[in-house]
């Protein structure tokens, strides 16, 4: 697929590595101190983060496209990185990680059912929800060291989600136009059931940094209108993103 406009993600996730390896890790020496609660939520956002992303590497090999393929690769060491510096955090905080959580083989099961386009669709529910959680954490925690990496995770969460919305937006040019908005409403539903999940689950730690459920579920619904507006957008049609910059 020439011209299909994945060699720039390739080059953009590149440059974004490199950036990594110049500005070095966070001082973890220092510690952090969190409420219980928040601990609790990052241990199982840690295990959600961990992953090698085989399933979705091998679904982007069939679609075709090699840049595409190679930047799917890159993005999954962009979230294989969220867990690890969660798993630093952790250790600085004095707790231990996961083996696994329910919530956590529940999401993968989900993703893994279809093809490529249903993956997508629900790791897009994944990065909506953790730009709002992420963003509602560096904004709401008092400990430099906790503000500093969930908002590194942060920054890469959002770029995140205009590489999806690319790929999706082409799949979804594949859909017959009488079934788009059927498939747009799927997408909301979907983002809506993932967002009350977290709001339900991890409202204790939302709670402790002044974030009602409420409003974490107000954020990502405004969000995900906009998003399924620009997968579902005729080429040429521009939709402003509100989370960016």
């Amino acid at each position: 697929m020439p011209g299909s406009g994945f060699d720039e993600w390739v080059a953009a996730f590149e440059a974004e590595k490199a950036r990594r390896e110049w500005i070095a890790d966070p001082e973890w020496g220092h510690g952090v101190e969190l409420p219980a609660v928040v601990v609790r939520s990052l241990q199982k956002f840690q295990v959600g983060e961990d992953g090698d992303g085989a399933n979705l590497r091998a679904k982007a090999d069939l679609a075709g496209d090699a840049a595409y393929s190679a930047a799917v690769r890159l993005f999954v060491d962009e979230e294989r990185n969220h867990a690890r510096l969660l798993a630093e955090l952790l250790g600085a905080a004095g707790a231990p990680l996961l083996d696994g959580h329910w919530s956590d083989r529940i999401f993968v099961r989900v993703r893994r059912l279809l093809g490529l386009r249903t993956e997508l669709m629900v790791l897009m529910v994944a990065e909506l929800v953790a730009v709002e959680y992420y963003r509602s954490l560096r904004d709401g925690l008092a400990d430099p060291l906790a503000r500093e990496v969930t908002g590194r995770i942060l920054r890469d969460e959002r770029r995140h989600i205009p590489f999806h919305v690319q790929r999706l937006r082409q799949s979804f040019g594949e859909i017959a136009p009488s079934a788009r908005p059927f498939a747009q409403l799927a997408w909301l539903l979907l983002a809506l059931a993932g967002a009350l999940f977290v709001a339900v689950d991890h409202g204790p730690a939302l709670h402790a940094v002044r974030a009602s459920r409420g409003r974490f579920l107000g954020a990502v619904a405004r969000h995900a209108r906009v998003v399924g507006a620009r997968m579902a957008a005729r080429e040429g049609r521009a939709v402003a993103d509100p989370q960016a910059g």
